[in-house]
């Protein structure tokens, strides 16, 4: 067996932590704010599975941005909150009403039916946002036996496209789902880009628009792992802490997830780690609508950027800064912003998008 010298001799970086890319939020590391708070709550034994002191205070902290209803459970991961979430607002026979686009729908692997047991109601839409018309596509049928039972209406803050609904937008949402014995779940993966955005409190999107269930994203924001499920309305949910634990998604040493989203959430470290990644998104938008051939194809209002160019640019783009395709026959592609990209990492992929753009 290796001594500890040996082991911290062979632990070395084999990254470069110079390349940026803009292929997702995810790519960041972690902000220094956050692995200090991480070390602070090394040391010592704490009981395990969230009766430690960091989750205990976590649920001041989300009082103060959600009410004193809010209960924070925290997970794992954005598709672990999402699952737990769901299970906790359905029945066996219950149904989802989300956008097309939605992430439950596109990028969890089909956890939400599979591993959620709930069916997804989808519904197209041209820029990611539910209304209450295009709601009722999916909301009908509660009496009918042959079809799952529409009981949750779940909504993206900032959509999957980028695009952010305002408190009214949301509140309309609400209250139509509630007039149809449905709730409302808010998968907020983004929800710190979504308030720098609009530049107002979380909770006027959240509880004070009638929101019942809440994903609480972390990662994408500055921590190493971890997000929460947030009830806002107790009557909304049951078996929340049993669902989480089948879930797999009750960590053991559950402080180091709670101490991350205090880190975030007491000061306003989540708030400035958003305005930045949104601020950096619109500096790439105001370069890249100077190239011609290139389009944006959405509203810039958080952290991305959605544009088509021609499909042989972007192969040859990617070999200089790694960002995905979103619809690749199309030509579309996601660039995203993370609360450490720079501006001079904004203004090196403009310039390269100019070059493959002239060849």
């Amino acid at each position: 067996m290796a001594d500890s010298a040996t082991i911290r001799t062979d632990a070395r970086r084999r990254h470069d932590p110079q390349v940026r890319g803009f292929a997702s939020d995810n790519y960041a590391g972690v902000h220094p704010e956050v692995l200090e708070a991480i070390a602070l709550a090394n040391g010592g034994h704490q009981i395990a599975y969230g009766e430690d002191d960091y989750t205990g205070h976590l649920q001041q902290i989300m009082h103060s941005h959600f009410g004193p209803t809010a209960e924070a459970f925290p997970v794992f991961n954005g598709t672990g909150a999402n699952v737990v979430s769901l299970q906790a607002m359905t029945d066996r026979w219950g149904a989802v009403i989300c956008a097309e686009s939605a992430h439950i729908n596109v990028d969890e692997g089909g956890a939400p039916e599979r591993v959620g047991g709930l069916k997804l109601l989808t519904v197209p839409t041209p820029d990611g946002k539910l209304t209450p018309e295009l709601i009722d596509r999916q909301a009908y049928g509660w009496d009918d036996e042959h079809r799952a039972m529409p009981q949750v209406v779940s909504i993206t803050q900032n959509t999957e496209l980028g695009t952010v609904y305002t408190p009214d937008e949301i509140r309309a949402i609400c209250e139509h789902a509630h007039e149809r014995g449905m709730k409302v779940h808010l998968d907020g993966a983004r929800i710190a880009n979504a308030a720098a955005s609009l530049n107002v409190p979380m909770r006027a999107f959240t509880s004070e628009a009638g929101v019942d269930v809440l994903s609480f994203g972390g990662t994408k924001n500055g921590a190493l792992f971890g997000e929460a499920v947030v009830v806002l309305n107790p009557d909304a949910v049951r078996a929340m802490k049993h669902l989480r634990k089948l879930s797999m998604q009750l960590a053991s040493k559950m402080r180091f997830v709670s101490v991350q989203l205090e880190a975030l959430l007491a000061g306003d470290l989540w708030l400035r780690n958003a305005q930045h990644s949104n601020a950096m998104a619109q500096r790439l938008a105001e370069g890249v609508r100077s190239v011609d051939g290139v389009e944006i194809l959405h509203p810039v209002q958080a952290n991305a950027v959605f544009a088509r160019l021609p499909h042989d640019v972007s192969e040859r783009l990617q070999k200089r800064f790694r960002f995905y395709f979103w619809d690749e026959p199309a030509g579309d592609v996601r660039w995203m912003c993370a609360f450490d990209t720079t501006e001079d990492d904004v203004d090196a992929f403009v310039l390269a998008l100019k070059e493959e753009m002239a060849k």
